[in-house]
């Protein structure tokens, strides 16, 4: 948690000791003077009438040393009152702040998680008493503050908070958990709910449906309607739990699986899921150490000319090691890369590697200076800075640009076709090709295709496999083909295996294929013997 700060009033503590100093200090010369006079005048007279003397303008003065300490024990008392005011409020503020989110009034995490201790208390002492977590978490929220900006993001925070603090019991808690910004809040979507006294997880359930139902209500802010969704984890009091933080991480372990599942649902938490994400924590610890200790290399797999059968290029493939040595399989830490922004460093590294290694092949064998090397760009590069990564690897390694083709999903690209499109455009510009990956498997708009500056589209494998056994697949190959070539474009066909595939793909002229039928993806030696060879099917 960020620091917190500390309001204190110094002045209000300083005149408070200074004005029982200055009391004290006033009886103490009271004294001196009482006692001064009776050793000069002894006791003939009392110290009444020499106070009450009506001498001449003594009178003023004698009474006034005789009321200061009292009319300055009654300063000293008010000031010391206002003090006690003073710092109870700033106690109370202080709990405010470090208790309570600004922006919501809600518990924050600190006090969420005191709650949750004490319902877990009470478990061990009332072995009946059941309790539940909801983690929710409001799904795309990002959007909101980036296209409506982050005033609209708080007021629909706050609207959120509102509705959920109606739709539960007075001795339930709601609260705002997100972890909190040490300089600035730039978002903030997650809230809990402890739901206390549950007879059975359908009443849990029953709640997380309402919330749902609640939330997904139309939201105006600032003059604008505003529609989102939740998905909720769920945790229950009856797993055995010792600490609140396990508690809401689990919970928060079964909002990740809802946001797996599609959003806008409930997940409960079990140890099925505790076993996916401990295995996750795992994996994202070994590819950590794999950036650290550069434990990547590259596999190339043969790209090659349907027609001529001749090499045409490779496609560089991302390979990993985990602590044991083994390889971890691309489809498990990919995800896990891209989830966590790991892919960034690993992205620029596969790009220049497989441009510096294309450009050895080059100069050792100059028969293949014609190759082409082609690498994939995941979700996370996509955007227009790639366009001046991509020159600075060019620089660095020497490697033409028209030797390098760049390869995205249609799901990548079509997450934003206008970023999409400005950077196409500019790498045209630099010369280097930009093929489609996977076309086919995701969810492009035939619309857009035609204002994309593509130069190939590859095939997903799941269709060759199946177009030989599979009218429907036969006819989708058939159909991409054409098209491809209709708007200009090539066509690579990816995972052949059998004869009978490829001699399909010639009848169709499709471009060029790859795939274990010609070789499989080679290490750095392989290639080099397969170039020496200039092998041919």
């Amino acid at each position: 948690m960020s620091d917190i700060p500390q309001i204190k009033t110094p002045e209000y503590g300083l005149l408070s000791r200074l004005a029982t100093y200055t009391v004290i200090l006033a009886w103490i010369i009271l004294g001196l003077y009482i006692y001064n006079i009776t050793q000069e005048q002894g006791f003939t007279i009392t110290v009444l009438q020499h106070f009450l003397s009506i001498e001449q303008n003594g009178i003023k003065f004698h009474a006034l040393i005789l009321l200061a300490p009292f009319i300055l024990t009654v300063i000293s008392h008010l000031i010391n009152e206002r003090t006690k005011l003073i710092k109870k409020t700033t106690e109370l503020h202080l709990r405010q702040v470090t208790h309570y989110d600004v922006l919501t009034q809600l518990p924050n995490r600190t006090l969420f998680l005191d709650e949750i201790m004490a319902s877990i208390s009470r478990v061990h002492r009332q072995k009946d008493h059941m309790f539940a977590i909801l983690f929710l978490d409001l799904d795309r929220f990002k959007n909101v503050n980036d296209s409506l900006g982050h005033g609209v993001g708080d007021q629909l925070l706050i609207e959120i908070a509102g509705r959920l603090k109606k739709q539960i019991r007075p001795y339930d808690t709601v609260a705002r958990v997100a972890e909190p910004d040490t300089v600035a809040r730039f978002g903030g979507d997650e809230f809990a709910i402890l739901l206390s006294d549950v007879r059975n997880i359908m009443d849990v359930i029953s709640v997380a449906k309402r919330l749902q139902n609640i939330i997904k209500l139309s939201i105006n802010v600032s003059e604008r309607e505003v529609y989102i969704t939740a998905s909720i984890g769920i945790t229950i009091s009856r797993t055995g739990y010792e600490k609140p933080e396990d508690m809401l991480r689990d919970a928060d372990t079964a909002v990740f699986k809802a946001k797996e599942l599609g959003r806008d649902c409930y997940v409960i938490f079990d140890e099925t899921l505790h076993t996916e994400a401990t295995s996750y924590l795992k994996l994202e610890n070994n590819l950590r150490r794999a950036v650290e200790k550069n434990d990547f290399f590259l596999n190339y797999q043969p790209i090659i000319s349907c027609d001529t059968n001749e090499l045409s290029g490779f496609e560089a493939l991302l390979r990993c090691k985990c602590l044991e040595g083994k390889l971890i399989p691309p489809a498990e830490f990919i995800p896990v890369a891209e989830e966590t922004g790991l892919i960034i460093p690993i992205g620029r590294w596969v790009l220049s590697e497989a441009c510096r290694h294309m450009l050895i092949c080059h100069e050792q064998f100059p028969s293949f200076s014609r190759l082409a090397i082609s690498v994939n760009i995941s979700t996370r590069q996509f955007t227009l800075d790639i366009v001046d990564t991509i020159k600075q690897v060019l620089d660095e390694t020497g490697l033409s640009p028209d030797k390098l083709n760049l390869e995205s999903t249609e799901s990548v690209i079509m997450r934003n076709p206008e970023i999409a499109a400005a950077v196409f455009m500019k790498l045209k510009e630099l010369n280097i090709k930009v093929h489609m990956d996977d076309f086919g498997t995701g969810y492009s708009s035939l619309g857009y295709l035609h204002k994309f500056p593509l130069d190939a589209l590859k095939i997903d494998r799941s269709f060759i496999q199946a177009m030989c056994d599979n009218e429907w697949a036969m006819e989708i190959v058939k159909t991409i083909i054409s098209m491809a070539h209709n708007m200009k474009m090539e066509v690579i066909a990816e995972g052949v295996e059998a004869v009978n595939q490829l001699e399909e793909l010639r009848k169709l002229k499709c471009d060029y294929y790859q795939g274990y039928l010609f070789s499989k993806p080679l290490d750095k030696k392989d290639m080099a013997v397969l170039l020496e060879n200039g092998k041919k099917l």
